[in-house]
């Protein structure tokens, strides 16, 4: 389980109108935004109830592709996922499906998103 995860961005307003749209489907919303303390540069918070635990940040170069696998509450929020971020511009890395390799019951789409990190969701349960 992760507690937050968090990368840097090269666009912080994109990335931010971004991931507002494309997480809304997983119940996730703007939690909080600060000033990083090491540049001063911007940092947003995503989360539920109130706990951001998905961190996008800073202006700059990006070095080298991340992925992040956010969970999922059930199929149709991963469908609703993949359709919300196509549709914010992120590239497709992988439609909604089932992924038997990982493990039976593994339903995730793969998204890129506008700075080429590979974004997942997840559900693990039977349908």
């Amino acid at each position: 389980m992760l507690d937050h995860v968090g990368f840097p961005v090269a666009d912080y307003a994109r990335s931010r109108a971004f991931y507002e749209k494309v997480l809304a489907p997983l119940g996730y919303s703007l939690v909080m935004e600060v000033k990083q303390s090491e540049n001063d540069t911007p940092a947003a918070g995503f989360g539920t109830n109130g706990k951001p635990d998905f961190w996008i940040g800073g202006e700059g170069g990006l070095n080298r592709c991340v992925h992040i696998a956010i969970a999922a509450k059930d199929r149709a929020s991963v469908d609703a996922f993949y359709r919300a971020a196509i549709a914010a511009g992120a590239t497709d890395n992988g439609a909604p499906g089932l992924r038997p390799h990982y493990h039976p019951t593994y339903y995730g789409a793969f998204v890129f998103d506008p700075d080429g990190h590979n974004i997942e969701a997840v559900c693990h349960s039977p349908a």
